[in-house]
């Protein structure tokens, strides 16, 4: 089974060749606590992005991870960066319009202190 991330306007999809997550990490970091992100990591070959014309890119701190945003609406469904294994990406579960958040394990990460 797989799944779909989008910005708000519909200009950017992410498909995620994986099962939905039952657990995802919510950061405290300056960038991912001011914008309420929810996050899942999967490997980067999971991971389909249509509209890559209508992405912008953001690092921050150490520049390692592209924050990756809508440039027209502003939502940011996805981040990609080098992981564990390999080549991952961050899914924005809040991008996830028929996942039901509540049913999500959601575990507090501290980011801030990295």
């Amino acid at each position: 089974m797989s799944y779909q991330a989008s910005c708000h306007c519909g200009a950017v999809t992410v498909d995620v060749d994986t099962d939905p997550p039952a657990e995802a990490i919510s950061c405290n970091c300056s960038h991912c606590s001011r914008k309420g992100l929810v996050l899942t990591f999967v490997p980067r070959d999971k991971v389909t992005v249509g509209g890559e014309e209508a992405l912008g890119e953001y690092r921050f701190n150490k520049h390692v991870i592209a924050h990756r945003f809508c440039t027209t609406c502003g939502a940011q469904p996805f981040a990609e960066g080098p992981g564990p294994s390999g080549p991952g990406a961050m899914i924005n579960l809040r991008c996830v319009p028929e996942l039901d958040l509540d049913s999500i394990k959601i575990t507090p990460f501290d980011g801030a202190s990295r």
